[in-house]
């Protein structure tokens, strides 16, 4: 169950505070794909097909898929150095680019970083952590709302962010807050061995897509509506053309968690082929952080690559990871 996340001490947010950040697609790449090609990968000229970063505490990865000539997803994340006595923090943001928005790379771009930022601020301002959460959402929609041209474009896209508190004892609590259908889960190891325990893998957002309203509705289940052709038409987005708070009462919880285990952070270029949260952790817990997200966006690339494939993933629990 959901679970009010306590404020810890910490230190960073702006103006040369002790906050290790990186954010992808990195916009002035020239340079060939790190990535080997892909057999099915058409060359497309521009910037690099796939961006990497790993921090230890959080590792990241975006591609551009196969279908599309460019990534409109975008991903940031900061590694917070912890006050004296405490653990660090991470904070992590996925977005997705609405593709029949204008510029949607540039929405998408703006709010992983504002929202990175804006998090780490309320962080060091002591601010509880749902509260953190909020800023961090309210701040990327401002930005992209501020990223309108004057006659009217709209770039637009969706929204996942966690703020993960290591408790230093192999544990964390993790707050999510998220806006359209990218996605948080709560991965474990061993999950897909089965066996008569439940699996602990679960989703720990909601979409906010007409594939969820049905489901809410119980006119369908899951696998149901997201056959329906409207399955991926988004209710809420962060975007000037989206005229009210695009969040809601469900957008930010929190959830207390027992490692090992890893949070994932994703974009729909990944979930739609890897939806399950036990398949997933099939992947994402084998290796290391850094090699897991490459198997996921290579998984995603190999089952076709409809769209951009952006992961974040935060091991906790796991030693060796910082």
């Amino acid at each position: 169950m959901p679970i009010p996340a306590p404020a810890q001490g910490f230190e960073g947010g702006g103006g040369g505070e002790p906050v290790r950040r990186v954010a992808l697609p990195q916009a002035d790449a020239t340079a060939e794909p790190h990535a080997p090609a892909h057999p099915g990968r058409a060359h497309v000229p521009g910037p690099p097909d796939r961006f990497e970063a790993d921090l230890g505490a959080v590792a990241l990865i975006t591609d551009r898929g196969i279908a599309h000539a460019r990534n409109e997803d975008a991903v940031a994340a900061g590694v917070g150095v912890p006050a004296p006595g405490r653990a660090p923090v991470t904070v992590a943001v996925v977005c997705d680019g609405v593709s029949s928005s204008p510029n949607p790379q540039a929405a998408s771009g703006t709010a992983s970083r504002t929202g990175v930022d804006a998090c780490l601020s309320a962080l060091a301002e002591g601010r509880p952590v749902e509260d953190a959460a909020t800023a961090g959402l309210a701040a990327a929609a401002s930005a992209v709302r501020d990223i309108a041209s004057i006659d009217g474009d709209s770039p637009s896209c969706t929204y996942v962010a966690a703020i993960v508190h290591d408790d230093g004892a192999g544990g964390a609590t993790i707050t999510v807050a998220n806006v359209g259908d990218s996605r948080a889960y709560w991965l474990v190891p061993g999950d897909a061995d089965g066996g008569d325990a439940e699996p602990a893998s679960r989703r720990l957002t909601l979409d906010d897509s007409w594939a969820q309203a049905l489901v809410d509705a119980g006119a369908m289940d899951e696998t149901a509506a997201m056959n329906d052709p409207r399955a991926h038409t988004l209710l809420r987005w962060l975007g000037a053309d989206f005229d009210q708070q695009p969040w809601s009462t469900r957008s930010v919880q929190s959830f207390r968690f027992s490692g090992p285990g890893v949070l994932l952070l994703c974009s729909d270029g990944l979930w739609n082929y890897l939806p399950d949260p036990v398949a997933l952790a099939a992947i994402a817990t084998a290796k290391p952080a850094a090699a897991a997200a490459r198997d996921l966006a290579d998984y995603a690339v190999a089952c076709g690559g409809g769209d951009n494939i952006t992961v974040a993933l935060v091991p906790v629990g796991v030693p060796g990871a910082a």
